[in-house]
């Protein structure tokens, strides 16, 4: 941009002011539902589901009572799925998105068939990786995802097919597709912005999601088995919660003007890159980095809580005044993602190097609720999420930064898929929330009269 340009730009967002803040006290009188919450914080109903329920709490006399946490995918507890694939050593999450597409458990038999088409639609179209994402690197992966999975409505030869036949075909090229999506896009970026060696593997036949995207990512291909099962069991976890999270509810929203599964999906994407969605385990990270900058001994609970405090205060970390990884919308005494990947976590914090870290991050989960607690209002208990302790999992496994999120939309992709799914069986209805509008009549003035 030319300094004229930007000189102009600078005027007209100096002139750029057309509404301002609506009082609090006005969304109460006109009932209207900031965030599409209720005053209690729960969310609104917007619809029904049978894809996945999050449950974080009891109403007991019309309050809310704290308990464990509980996530269920199509009726069955995520925590039986993550425990039998444990068992039996074995990766999972075929399973789950099995599960979340078709509403039932699968066979031994359903599984084989359903990880072999996975496999084969890991297969990227010609010329797809040159044409979209080499020629066109991005500095984030989660916009060129978004931009990828738009592009693939090109070479898709029946793209605007809604039936539930083909929106399962689709959903099935896009659960296999995206990890290697990812992968490349995080290589061209290297290269493109970051200035390192490019490496482009392709996937290889009979190894699990999470065992291809180690073996792509790493320059030698080389993984462990216990660092492929961690990662499998992050993706059980963040496959699904609830249709009323942010990106699932955007999927909806999206599907229900019948439109076409890329546009859905990618909308969904740009909905989990924000940092109050998928984007908050960067938040965590970064946290995590100043509390070690400023705190002499991981092991003293003392100067971790001053920190803390200092944090909460605003006076501390990124001026916010949020403790990263603390409190969920629905959850109040345990988070079950955040308990089942701690106790993974810490399999191997002292084998990769992290035990300090993970130290310090239990110390923030015991420690915050006692400050956090002064400020709320009613006692629904405040727990550490999921977010707590994923990113601590990929910076163990040695995935970088940028591709935290990512792994998240890969992730995520079977619940999106199920919620669209189900939106396209059972909805037939375009939504339409109302806004309720808080201007005043203007009179229309001649140009030449305005000032």
């Amino acid at each position: 941009m030319t300094p004229n340009m930007e000189e102009k730009f600078r005027y007209l967002a100096e002139r750029y002011n057309p509404d301002g803040e609506f009082e609090n006290k006005l969304y109460v009188q006109c009932n209207a539902k900031r965030g599409l919450r209720n005053a209690d914080g729960t969310g609104i109903v917007a619809g029904l589901t049978r894809v996945s329920n999050v449950h974080g709490y009891l109403v007991n006399e019309y309050e809310r009572v704290p308990v464990d946490g509980e996530l269920y995918y199509r009726g069955v507890n995520v925590k039986d799925i993550v425990e039998a694939c444990e068992k039996e050593d074995r990766f999972g999450y075929d399973e789950a998105s099995w599960l979340l597409l078709f509403g039932e458990l699968p066979t031994r038999d359903d599984l084989s068939l359903y990880s072999s088409m996975i496999e084969n639609c890991r297969k990227i179209p010609n010329n797809f990786i040159d044409d979209n994402i080499m020629r066109t690197p991005s500095r984030d992966i989660m916009n060129m995802l978004a931009r990828s999975v738009l592009a693939l409505y090109n070479y898709d030869d029946n793209p605007d097919d809604c039936s539930e036949e083909n929106s399962l075909r689709q959903s099935m090229e896009l659960i296999g597709r995206l990890p290697v999506m990812m992968v490349a896009a995080y290589q061209a970026k290297r290269r493109a912005y970051d200035y390192k060696s490019m490496y482009l593997h392709m996937p290889q036949d009979g190894l699990s999601t999470a065992e291809n995207i180690l073996s792509t990512l790493r320059a030698d291909r080389q993984f462990t088995h216990e660092e492929a099962l961690l990662l499998d069991r992050c993706m059980i976890l963040h496959a699904e919660h609830g249709g009323g999270n942010n990106s699932a509810f955007v999927c909806r929203a999206v599907t229900s003007s019948a439109t076409d599964i890329y546009s859905s999906i990618a909308a969904a994407i740009g909905a989990l890159k924000g940092p109050r969605h998928g984007g908050a385990n960067l938040k965590v990270c970064a946290m995590l980095d100043d509390i070690k900058e400023h705190v002499k001994d991981v092991h003293d609970d003392g100067e971790i809580l001053a920190y803390l405090k200092k944090i909460f205060a605003g006076e501390a970390g990124d001026g916010s005044g949020l403790i990263y990884g603390m409190g969920h919308a629905v959850y109040t005494k345990s988070d079950p993602r955040a308990v089942i990947l701690k106790r993974e976590a810490e399999k191997m914090v002292d084998e990769k190097g992290f035990r300090d870290d993970f130290t310090l991050l239990d110390a923030v989960e015991r420690l915050s609720p006692s400050i956090l607690n002064s400020k709320m209002i009613d006692n629904t208990g405040i727990c550490a999420n999921v977010d707590m302790y994923s990113g601590l999992v990929y910076r163990m496994l040695g995935i970088p930064r940028e591709l935290f999120t990512p792994l998240f939309a890969v992730a995520r992709m079977s619940g999106w898929c199920a919620h669209r799914l189900e939106e396209i069986q059972t909805s037939h209805k375009i939504m339409r929330p109302a806004y309720r509008p808080m201007s005043k009549k203007v009179e229309y003035v001649d140009l030449d009269k305005r000032k």
